[in-house]
């Protein structure tokens, strides 16, 4: 009897010594698991390339993020976590936060995003002349994880803009400048998804009927107009509907639009620094120039946001054919004459 009771608290003990020896790693990664990150303060971390485990706990390191690298490395292997299930993108670390807490936030979910990646903000404006495109893949490449010259080469794909319904000289129309959100790891074609959803956006039914009224036949060469308006006048935007129409009253009689921003288009760099245009300069052979070729240009010469597209848009009720601006405003005429006189004050 009292061997039998032996035999069993041995047995007891060995159960207990053998649970201990399975649960004490688990108990280790799990109190490991909630042990928190070192930095003081909010940190921004970037993911930008697939990255091993290893990889990744090693970048943490060297930023001041983990001290660990091997508790982080073998929690993650426990949670099943390898280079394809670890997100690029941009994080924003708290202090303290908990490695548990990290490690699922850089995890892959069912939308393609990291559990806590955040959104980079983009702007791009001021892209103007026969290389905007490629001023605009500059500007969008600074924020997020795809390079300008892989961002330009397929803005300039006959593959790309054909896709979505334009000629080269018309694709610079799908880009409204605004400040957007999207994420660090945005590729090339998602960047240009997302601006073809916000053209769709802006492009409403009740915009679209306006374009009649205005007799223009497409987006494009509202956009068309609205950035030979901006050009002509990037100051006072009290001035850009009375443009638009001055514009749409020379076209309405097919009187050449004699443009200035037109021929400097034609030109490329080569008038940087020229502080007065002469006429030499208007006789240049371009189909952008309108003091040589009769109606709007081929495509826009610079990207302009949506207040510049709405007010050439909605034109003023005018009847002026003529401007003559001093360098900051416009002053307007009906006809010749009183062009001149405009020309003399």
């Amino acid at each position: 009897m009292k061997r039998n009771k032996i035999k069993i608290l041995i047995a007891i003990v060995s159960a207990f010594i053998l649970l201990a020896i399975i649960l004490l790693p688990k108990i280790k990664l799990y109190f490991a698991s909630e042990s928190f990150t070192i930095n003081k303060k909010e940190t921004v971390f970037l993911i930008d390339k697939k990255s091993t485990l290893k990889q990744l706990a090693s970048k943490l390191k060297e930023e001041k993020i983990i001290d660990d690298e091997e508790a982080f490395i073998e929690i993650g292997r426990y949670k099943g976590l390898d280079e394809n299930k670890i997100a690029l993108g941009k994080y924003v670390i708290s202090p303290s936060t908990t490695i548990k807490d990290l490690l699922n936030g850089f995890t892959i979910n069912s939308k393609g995003n990291g559990n806590a990646e955040v959104e980079v903000t983009i702007t791009f404006n001021n892209c103007k002349g026969m290389y905007q495109l490629d001023q605009l893949s500059k500007k969008v490449s600074q924020t997020i994880l795809v390079d300008s010259a892989t961002l330009s080469s397929y803005l300039n794909d006959p593959s790309t803009y054909s896709k979505y319904g334009f000629s080269r000289e018309q694709f610079p129309a799908m880009f409204i400048p605004n400040t957007y959100k999207v994420f660090y790891d945005t590729d090339e074609k998602q960047f240009v998804e997302k601006m073809a959803k916000e053209f769709k956006k802006f492009w409403t039914p009740e915009r679209m009927a306006k374009l009649n009224e205005i007799n223009l036949s497409s987006p494009s060469e509202l956009y068309t107009l609205a950035s030979m308006v901006y050009l002509e006048q990037s100051r006072k935007e009290d001035e850009w509907s009375d443009i638009s129409k001055l514009y749409l009253n020379r076209m309405e009689i097919n009187m050449p639009l004699q443009s200035d921003p037109t021929f400097v288009y034609c030109w490329g760099d080569e008038l940087k620094g020229v502080t007065r245009l002469l006429y030499e300069h208007r006789d240049i052979d371009c189909a952008y120039n309108t003091y040589k070729m009769q109606g709007l240009p081929p495509g826009p010469i610079c990207l302009v946001n949506a207040r510049v597209l709405e007010a050439s848009l909605n034109p003023s009720d005018v009847n002026y054919l003529y401007m003559y601006g001093d360098g900051t405003r416009h002053y307007f005429s009906r006809n010749y004459s009183g062009h001149i006189r405009n020309t003399r004050k």
